[in-house]
């Protein structure tokens, strides 16, 4: 089957399998598209394995502007394939959450090369950027903690102590998650992630206090 011919076919099992309530919420929540089907993780899944995986027709549906064609691309990439200037290129395109998550746990955690990407993403001025450096990291803590072995790990945690503090949610969040898994592969890592943190102890700061008691719980050092 043609390439346009496949991709046509993928759009129509969408439009089947449309729920415009789902879509309009997202939109309502600020999560714009030029088009989304509103289609559910599990039957993007489910449509995706009706397809070969395909370098070139994954890096067609990233570049439109769809909600589900952009999941189907992280799902359709072959990961032998995936070059690391492909991941870091795509990683810079990254608008939402929903996407970061998905490009993460179907593509990005999968590559030879993830830690180096998290290398190559942490220091970058756009906060998107970091934020999916950070999510990336704590995918890998979770799932392939050996590839922790390349990430740098100390200007890592410098860079996620210092956004703990960023305007962001979604970056803040991505920071504590990193201290919170990196924390849990260990002894050493859980005294390094404390260390860092031990001055938020008597601060004027809500947010800080907050995020000192979220690592002791989730160390098991409640009171």
């Amino acid at each position: 089957m043609e390439m346009e011919a496949i991709i046509r076919s993928i759009r129509t099992d969408l439009r089947l399998s449309m729920n415009g309530v789902v879509a309009a919420s997202m939109r309502e929540k600020g999560v714009h598209y030029r088009m989304n089907f509103g289609v559910d993780l599990m039957r993007i899944r489910e449509i995706a394995g009706k397809y070969t995986p395909d370098a070139m027709l994954a890096e067609q549906l990233w570049g439109e502007d769809v909600r589900e064609l952009k999941i189907l691309a992280t799902l359709l990439y072959p990961v032998d394939l995936f070059a690391k200037e492909t991941a870091g290129r795509w990683g810079e395109e990254i608008a939402n959450q929903e996407i970061r998550e998905q490009a993460c746990r179907n593509l990005f955690q999968k590559t030879m090369f993830a830690g180096e990407l998290v290398n190559q993403w942490r220091g970058n001025v756009q906060e998107q950027v970091r934020t999916t450096a950070y999510w990336l990291c704590a995918r890998l803590c979770i799932t392939h903690a050996g590839a922790l072995d390349t990430v740098e790990t100390n200007l890592l945690l410098t860079d996620v102590t210092r956004d703990l503090k960023n305007g962001s949610f979604l970056l803040r969040q991505a920071a504590l998650n990193v201290l919170k898994y990196y924390g849990r592969l260990s002894e050493g890592n859980r005294k390094d992630v404390l260390r860092r943190v031990s001055s938020f102890e008597d601060s004027s700061d809500p947010l800080e206090r907050e995020v000192l008691d979220q690592l002791r719980f989730e160390f098991g050092m409640a009171d």
